[in-house]
């Protein structure tokens, strides 16, 4: 029996509601983490995405040397935010 099995047993519930609870869990905190990190940023240049912090850049209004590790940054986080939200619309 493994650990999952036994703590499902513990807690009375099935294996599988556990790990879809557990996953829940894990992806709602990670998503937290992810918006805490953007809300930062944008907040820093004044933007609400990446796409207007790009916007902002092509017009000057934000320095490319001062923001290309922030811009990189967003961008990724914008993305992982999406991979978090389709894998949480998966599993409700």
């Amino acid at each position: 029996m493994n650990l999952i099995d036994l703590a499902a047993r513990e807690f009375r519930m099935k294996p599988d509601e556990l790990v879809n609870q557990s996953m829940k869990a894990f992806l709602n905190r990670k998503l937290v983490n992810i918006e805490s990190e953007i809300f930062l940023l944008v907040k820093k240049y004044g933007v609400k995405d990446v796409f207007e912090m790009d916007a902002k850049i092509q017009e000057g209004l934000i320095r490319e040397e001062e923001s290309y590790d922030d811009y990189f940054a967003l961008d990724n986080l914008e993305a992982e935010r999406e991979k978090v939200k389709s894998f949480l619309d998966k599993l409700t």
